[in-house]
């Protein structure tokens, strides 16, 4: 049986560090849903950043780079975060440099990782599906809001996790994800009304 852990920030990833795990990086509001909905609309390639600076160094490459610190686009940059913005004909093809408040700097805290994935309501189907395949632990790492625990990320992890112990191929004895899910559980049925006073949504 593999196992499951849920990490509800960052800065508690060295306490879940698994060299056999597959990480998988959520950050619903919004980088993560942003990157799969760029993949859906034809974008070649997101290269994910932890700094505004490196950012500026692909810009100035020549690749389009999208930077968002607080909630909003930097001045300067193509893009933000919002996954409206990547419903771009232009973008077919292109290769993208994203750097984000939380998304991008979870993705770095994991970058040592046997493998890292993303992890968005928008996939949430096709990513159960090849985490059931791997055969391997997983590691749930929310990138919450500056090294703080937030709701919707959580929220995710605890959806994702019902499936895949519904494949009957995976165990978890780690108390956030079991709190995950039992805060999934009360949501499910209206997640955007559980989340109407989740700080992340009201900013």
């Amino acid at each position: 049986m593999n196992n499951i852990e849920t990490c509800f920030t960052p800065q508690l990833f060295p306490l879940f560090r698994n060299e056999n795990a597959i990480v998988v990086v959520i950050d619903v509001f919004r980088a993560t849903s942003a990157i799969c909905t760029a993949f859906h609309h034809g974008v070649e390639k997101m290269i994910p950043v932890a700094t505004i600076e490196k950012a500026k160094k692909y810009q100035q490459m020549g690749f389009v780079a999208a930077a968002e610190r607080d909630g909003e686009k930097l001045e300067g940059f193509d893009l933000g975060n919002s996954p409206f913005g990547y419903m771009n004909e232009k973008l077919k093809g292109k290769t993208i440099a994203i750097s984000t408040t939380n998304g991008t700097k979870a993705i770095e805290a994991a970058r040592d990782s046997y493998k890292i994935v993303i992890g968005s309501f928008i996939n949430i189907d096709a990513l159960s599906q090849f985490l059931i395949k791997q055969k391997r632990d997983v590691t749930f790492l929310c990138a919450g809001w500056k090294n703080k625990f937030n709701l919707e990320d959580t929220l995710f992890a605890g959806a994702c996790a019902q499936q895949l112990l519904e494949s009957n191929l995976f165990k978890s004895e780690c108390d956030s994800t079991l709190s995950a899910m039992h805060l999934h559980s009360i949501a499910k049925n209206d997640l955007y009304g559980f989340l109407s006073n989740s700080s992340h949504r009201n900013r």
